[in-house]
């Protein structure tokens, strides 16, 4: 069988092709990120007016590059949510029609699936069950994974995601967007000692996250330096708050994994891409004899490759969608 999938759920199209057992032929993502960088964040709709531009050309060069044709396609997979509705209506749309015409089944993929599900896209691969962290621009989430199909949220953010913050931060200190990369860059010359920025617990039994004091800290300390004409040492904010997010993340996950009884671990989404996060979280895990399955950083980012493996077990549950199936902001998983 071969899928074809698309994601476009917010600022990234994407589309991918693969064969079950899940080896990619091919995986191509269209980047917003100029589009989107003076203005310091993702403008929604600029950001569908460019799906509609790229869905064709990127849909066709994944085929391309997989060397495969239309008629070669079993299966058509699409984002149907959560994201910006106007950025999902293009692909999930475009991938309705296509499955229609080409008398095709179609299945609507929630995004937060496709991160949940994206270790498998590796050589190694978790056993179910497992328990999961998706932290990302949109989304700091953790779930026991019982199976392909079957999610249980076990915590989830009450302000900002994660991945929200690091943006916030880096427009805070003029660092461009996205903000994650130059965060993380700066952060390797900075020391995460240097400021005492807050760390969100919320009692001992919540699994939750909170990031909105963080962010508040940091505007604090940045605004107080300033106000005494005192230089700001960048890369020592940069280093102290990826570090309070660090910390939050792994303390979290580990005792979700703990009160789940699971030995594995798994982490996606754009921020799971972080060398701070995979390097502390792989070192906790380890202590506790716990192992640790993180994609590579291609697999973090969204792409459609992940959409297309979500999909293939949707279609193996029977979970078709219609021509008239609409796509969702938000999703049942969170």
């Amino acid at each position: 069988m071969l899928i074809l999938a698309i994601e476009s759920s917010c600022d990234d199209t994407a589309a991918a092709v693969l064969e079950p057992e899940n080896r990619v032929l091919s995986s191509i993502v269209s980047s917003q990120n100029e589009i989107h960088a003076r203005f310091g964040g993702i403008v929604p709709e600029l950001a569908s007016r460019r799906h509609i531009e790229m869905i064709r050309p990127v849909v066709d060069e994944a085929l391309r590059s997989a060397g495969v044709t239309l008629d070669d396609v079993d299966l058509v997979a699409a984002t149907r949510g959560p994201g910006l509705v106007g950025s999902l209506l293009v692909g999930f749309t475009f991938a309705k029609a296509l499955a229609l015409v080409r008398g095709l089944p179609c299945v609507g993929v929630d995004h937060m699936a496709g991160h949940l599900l994206s270790c498998l896209l590796e050589e190694r691969q978790p056993a179910f069950p497992y328990t999961a962290l998706i932290v990302s621009g949109g989304n700091t989430s953790l779930f026991a994974v019982n199976d392909p199909l079957t999610f249980t949220r076990l915590g989830r953010t009450r302000d900002d995601a994660a991945g929200e913050a690091f943006d916030k931060v880096a427009k805070l200190l003029d660092l461009g967007y996205p903000g994650g990369p130059v965060i993380s860059r700066l952060a390797a010359n900075g020391n995460p000692a240097a400021i005492a920025f807050p760390r969100a617990r919320l009692g001992d039994e919540s699994l939750d996250f909170s990031f909105s004091g963080l962010k508040t800290s940091v505007a604090s300390h940045v605004h107080n330096q300033s106000g005494n004409r005192q230089p700001l040492a960048v890369g020592d904010i940069c280093a102290s708050f990826q570090e309070a997010v660090v910390d939050v993340l792994v303390e979290k996950t580990v005792a979700a994994a703990q009160r789940t009884g699971h030995r594995r671990v798994v982490i996606g989404g754009g921020v799971a891409a972080n060398p701070r996060l995979r390097a502390a979280l792989a070192a906790r895990c380890a202590s506790l004899g716990l192992e640790l399955f993180m994609p590579s950083p291609v697999w973090c980012t969204d792409n459609a490759a992940m959409i297309a493996l979500a999909g293939y077990y949707q279609f193996l549950g029977g979970q078709l969608v219609e021509a008239d199936t609409d796509a969702y902001s938000r999703s049942p998983l969170n």
